[in-house]
């Protein structure tokens, strides 16, 4: 029984928490994790009225490119503390990210607008887009 009891705890835990993927620690606070559409409303609002830069990674926990990018994703969190690096799930996120055809799939803000989206993986393509934006 405590195997499933340890089980029933991994399902609770949502976002970057729920991935199950060992991620490195953000030492910037600016990565922040949707676990729900309205979560994600809240932070999306935020992203549009803000002039800070923005980056959203919208994966999903059975996207086997995404759980790869992921920790790649949280390292460059700390390289680069001017942008706000947000997760969300699409299956966590379901109406708010409906129109999310591929993942992983990483947009770009810039005074509250989109400017740029990235398909797929690769860790040297991110870093270039997230140093263009940055």
């Amino acid at each position: 029984m405590e195997g499933s009891n340890s089980n029933d705890q991994n399902k609770a835990k949502k976002g970057l928490e729920g991935s199950g993927i060992d991620l490195p620690i953000n030492r910037r606070a600016n990565l922040k994790s949707a676990t729900s559409d309205d979560d994600f409303t809240d932070i999306l609002a935020h992203i549009k009225s803000s002039s800070t830069p923005a980056v959203i990674n919208y994966g999903a926990s059975w996207c086997r490119v995404c759980s790869q990018i992921l920790p790649a994703f949280c390292k460059l969190s700390n390289n680069f503390p001017k942008l706000t690096f947000v997760y969300a799930d699409i299956d966590e996120c379901p109406e708010t990210t409906q129109h999310i055809r591929y993942t992983p799939t990483f947009q770009f803000y810039r005074n509250g607008e989109k400017v740029d989206e990235m398909y797929g993986a690769g860790e040297e393509r991110l870093h270039d887009r997230l140093w263009l934006h940055s």
